[in-house]
C-alpha cells in the first residue's frame, strides 16, 4: 500500500483539505449548550483552535470563543467544574484559556487559568509525586491523565512565569514512562497502581495487563505539546525527545501492514474481536507528524504518518450526501476499576462501544489532519 501513497504536494493536490472539512462537520453539529467543560470537548475546540492558526478563518476563531465563554463567568469561575473532584480529565479543556487570554488581555481567562492550577497545588500523589487520575482512583497514574494535566501545566508555567513547575512536568512525563514501559515491546501498559490493590494491577509491576492504543496516543500528542513551551535548555528536554522516539518506535512496529491503522489493543492483532480504531490512530499520526516537523523525528518517520493517515481515509471516514465527513470506528471509552468495575482485560476493551463522530475520535482526527497537512509542506521544503 506504501507504494499508492503520493507524497507531499500531490497528496494535497489529489485531496481536499480533511482538517477543515472535518472542523466544519464537527461544527455543523455540535450543540454548546448540551457540553460542558469536559476533556473530549476541550479535545475537539484544541483542533479547532490549531486550524485556525493555520487559515485564520473567522468561524473557528468564534467558535472557540463560544466554548470557553459559555464556561467560564465574569469572575473566572468555570461552570460545571468543581475543583474539589481532583480529576485530572477537567484540566484539559484549560488550554483554551491561554490563546484568549494572549488575544484580549481579560482577567477573567486568567482567573479561570489560575483556579486549573489551584487543583494541581492540591492534587493527590504518589509518593514520588505523580499525580494521581483522579480523586477515586488513589495512586494510580493513567497514560491519558499526562495529555489531561501536563500540557496545561506547562504552558501556564510559561505564560505565567512559573520556572519551577517544569521540574513538576518533567517528573510527570518521566515517571508514568518508567513504571508502564513494557522493556521487551517497548510499548506502554495504559496505567499503573503504585498501591498494587487494583484487581487490574498486576501484583509485581503495578501495570495494568494490556497496551491500548488510545492511552498511548495521549501520551506521544502530551509530549510534542509540552515541547511547543518547554525551555530550550532543561536538562528534561532531550529526555523527552528520547522517550518520544523509543515510544514512536515500539507503536510503528505494530503498525497494521494491510491498512496503516492500529489496533485497539496494539499486540493483539490477530485476537478476535479486536479492531483497528480510529482515535489512537489519528493520535499517531498528529504524534509523529508534528514530531517531525518540529525536528524531534526523523523525517523519515513521515511514512509512518502518511499510512496512517490513508488508512484513515479509506477505511475510517465516509463522507455523506450532505458533504458531511464522518469518523467511523472510534472506541467511545475505556478506563480502569470504578463502578462497574472495568478490569482492563482483553475482552473489557473491546466490549465497550465503538462509535462514529464520537469526539475522542473527531478532535484526535482534526489534530492529526491539520499537523498531517502541515508535515507535508514541511517535507516540500527540503
Amino acid at each position: 500500500m506504501g507504494n499508492s501513497i503520493p507524497n507531499g504536494l500531490e497528496y494535497l493536490a489529489a485531496n481536499s483539505i480533511w482538517s477543515q472539512r472535518m472542523a466544519n462537520s464537527a461544527l455543523n453539529r455540535y450543540v454548546i449548550s448540551e457540553g460542558q467543560w469536559h476533556y473530549k470537548h476541550g479535545l475537539l475546540f484544541n483542533g479547532i483552535w490549531q486550524v485556525w492558526q493555520h487559515t485564520q478563518e473567522p468561524r473557528y476563531w468564534q467558535s472557540l470563543v463560544a466554548y470557553v465563554d459559555h464556561y467560564v463567568t465574569p469572575e473566572g469561575d468555570i461552570r460545571t467544574y468543581t475543583l474539589e473532584e481532583y480529576n485530572i480529565d477537567q484540566i484539559n479543556a484549560g488550554k483554551l484559556l491561554f490563546p484568549l487570554y494572549h488575544a484580549t488581555g481579560e482577567e477573567r481567562y486568567k482567573q479561570a487559568a489560575m483556579l486549573l492550577r489551584e487543583q494541581l497545588r492540591g492534587h493527590p500523589r504518589t509518593s514520588e509525586g505523580g499525580f494521581w487520575h483522579k480523586k477515586i482512583y488513589p495512586y494510580q497514574m493513567w497514560l491519558d491523565g499526562i495529555y489531561m494535566g501536563s500540557p496545561f501545566y506547562n504552558e501556564y508555567a510559561a505564560t505565567f512565569d512559573e520556572p519551577e513547575a517544569f521540574d513538576d512536568v518533567a517528573l510527570q512525563v518521566t515517571a508514568i514512562e518508567k513504571h508502564t514501559r513494557d522493556p521487551k515491546s517497548g510499548l506502554l501498559y495504559h496505567a499503573w497502581d503504585e498501591s498494587r490493590k487494583q484487581a487490574w494491577a498486576d501484583p509485581e509491576t503495578g501495570c495494568s495487563p494490556h497496551f491500548w492504543s488510545r492511552a498511548i496516543g495521549w501520551y506521544v500528542m502530551a509530549i510534542v505539546d509540552i515541547l511547543d513551551h518547554f525551555p530550550q535548555d532543561h536538562a528534561a528536554r532531550p529526555e523527552f525527545i528520547a522517550i518520544l522516539e523509543r515510544t514512536l518506535a515500539a507503536v510503528i512496529k505494530v503498525q497494521d501492514v494491510d491498512t496503516g491503522l492500529w489496533w485497539q489493543l496494539l499486540d493483539q492483532c490477530d485476537r478476535p474481536g479486536n479492531y483497528l480504531e480510529a482515535s489512537g490512530t489519528c493520535m499517531f499520526v498528529y504524534a509523529i507528524s508534528k514530531g517531525v516537523s518540529k525536528g524531534y523525528l526523523d523525517a523519515g518517520l513521515l511514512d509512518a504518518a502518511k499510512r496512517g493517515f490513508q488508512g484513515l481515509i479509506d477505511h475510517l471516514i465516509v463522507v455523506d450526501d450532505e458533504g458531511q465527513v464522518n469518523l467511523h470506528g472510534v472506541c467511545s471509552t475505556a478506563g480502569l476499576g470504578g463502578n462497574p468495575y472495568r478490569d482492563g482485560s482483553y475482552e473489557y476493551y473491546i466490549s465497550e462501544k465503538v462509535s462514529t463522530n464520537d469526539l475522542h475520535g473527531v478532535g484526535a482526527f482534526i489534530l492529526a489532519a491539520n499537523e498531517f497537512e502541515s508535515a507535508l509542506e514541511f517535507e516540500q521544503s527540503f
